[in-house]
């Protein structure tokens, strides 16, 4: 499961972490972050700590639903905070890449973003294909504590984690969807693409 040669934790707003987390989805979009050392997004690792970000949340970015959701991550939250849990683990099952809004379009029911969201994440740099991630994720019980650096911020997609992170007990990660709940999932988006 985990790569412990070198983990890394991808970045993402906590609000779709802790979708993720709730199993209200198990995908991701990905373009790449605006100081990407390749100007575009690769996928450094199948498998990686979700590191939540806090600062660019935007709630109208978010369908109506989800909304609320992204208030109860900035509960407790500080910009001066110096330490961040990480509740999640994550193994990319598959990496489509989606280049037309029609097949985005169809993605729209396994999201929590609007569709105008997405639809700019299409158009950034539109001669590059967005990336859906269709991730299995698992909580960490209990979740590790990361003293925020400062090489983790700024607008870039990945972090290495430090060499403190190998020694959690990876015997502890508890899938986030039973098998058959995740497969129907997967199943689904599957069906939606291929209609």
């Amino acid at each position: 499961m985990p790569n412990l040669a070198q983990p890394v934790a991808l970045k993402e707003w906590a609000v779709a972490i802790q979708a993720l987390a709730d199993g209200k989805q198990i995908l991701l979009m990905r373009k790449g972050g605006i100081i990407e050392e390749t100007r575009h997004f690769e996928l450094k690792s199948h498998s990686f700590y979700l590191y939540p970000t806090f600062e660019h949340q935007r709630r109208e970015l978010l369908k109506d639903a989800y909304q609320s959701d992204l208030d109860a991550t900035l509960v407790g939250w500080s910009a001066e905070d110096t330490r961040v849990p990480l509740q999640l683990y994550a193994e990319v099952v598959e990496d489509i890449e989606i280049h037309d809004q029609d097949m985005l379009n169809r993605l729209r029911d396994f999201h929590i973003w609007t569709d105008q969201f997405a639809e700019e994440r299409l158009k950034w740099k539109k001669k590059l294909p967005l990336h859906v991630l269709v991730l299995r994720v698992y909580k960490i019980v209990p979740s590790v504590t990361l003293d925020i650096e400062s090489e983790y911020l700024g607008c870039k997609s990945w972090i290495t984690m430090p060499k403190s992170v190998t020694a959690v007990d990876y015997t502890n990660f508890v899938p986030v969807l039973r098998d058959e709940a995740f497969q129907e999932q997967v199943d689904a988006i599957h069906n939606v693409l291929e209609g």
